[in-house]
Order: C-alpha cells, then structure tokens, then sequence
C-alpha cells in the first residue's frame, strides 16, 4: 500500500497516517516538513521535471521496501511557491515493528532529500533571490545509509 504524489496542493498529514494505520501493523512513523521562515525568507519556490523526479523517489522506495519489511509508504512532496509555515514533504512507514517504521522513515527523507531532483528558489523580503545549494550534511546523513 505504497502511495507517491508530487503535487501542488497541500496534503493532510492526519488522512496519510490514517491509511497507514490501516495497514494492520504495530508501527507508524512520519516526518512533515514545514516551510522556515528565517533570515526575512518570504517563499521559497519548488521545481522538478517530472519524468526525473517521479521515477527517482519511486526507486528510493523500492530500497525501502527491499531493506526493511514494510507494510506501506507514503511520500508526498509538494512544488511550486510555497510560503513560511505551509507544508513541503510528507514521508510514513508502517510496519509490525517500530524499529521498521522508525529507520525507514529516517532513511526516506534523508535520501529525499539528497537524492530527489527538486530545485528551490528562495524568495526574500527584499526582493532578492537565490537557489538554494545542495548541502554537504545531506549527503553524508544519506550515505551513512550505505552497507
């Protein structure tokens, strides 16, 4: 009972844990990413090309799936301008075991979010602009994943 969705729209973190819940197992995890609103940001804007990014988070979640035995996922990463405070990602596992649900969810945002071809604009206050970079702790946090 896998589900992935890039999407525009926002999403309700309580109706995907609800049908993760509905699996039957003993363990549910998630993460919500929100939308920091500091040093004066005003938006940030979210891009991807589809035909890259879909098949990339579906081949994260097929390792998932592989490395731990899972029950469902639920990944939902939102594009376009969104603003301080609105939701941007959403990752949830269950599984008969909270050790499952709980490393595989961590695993999932941390490959989501060093490995998913998503590009993001930052929008300030002031009128100024800037991509945001690839950070180095990422990647190391997605490596440790590794052996």
């Amino acid at each position: 009972m896998n589900r992935i969705s890039i999407q525009a729209d926002d999403f309700d973190p309580a109706i995907e844990l609800a049908a993760l819940e509905a699996t039957g197992g003993g363990g549910v995890a998630s993460f919500t990413g929100i939308v920091r609103g500091e040093n004066g940001l005003a938006a940030l804007e979210l891009h991807h090309y589809p035909a890259m990014t879909a098949p990339q988070v579906e081949r994260i979640v097929e390792q998932a799936m592989a490395r731990w035995p899972l029950l469902g996922i639920r990944i939902i990463h939102r594009f376009g301008r969104l603003e301080p405070g609105d939701r941007i990602v959403f990752v949830g596992t269950a599984s008969r075991h909270r050790t499952a649900a709980l490393e595989s969810c961590a695993f999932l945002i941390d490959w989501l979010k060093s490995e998913a071809p998503f590009w993001k604009k930052e929008h300030f206050a002031d009128g100024a602009t800037a991509w945001v970079e690839a950070r180095a702790e990422d990647d190391v946090k997605a490596r440790g994943w590794i052996g």
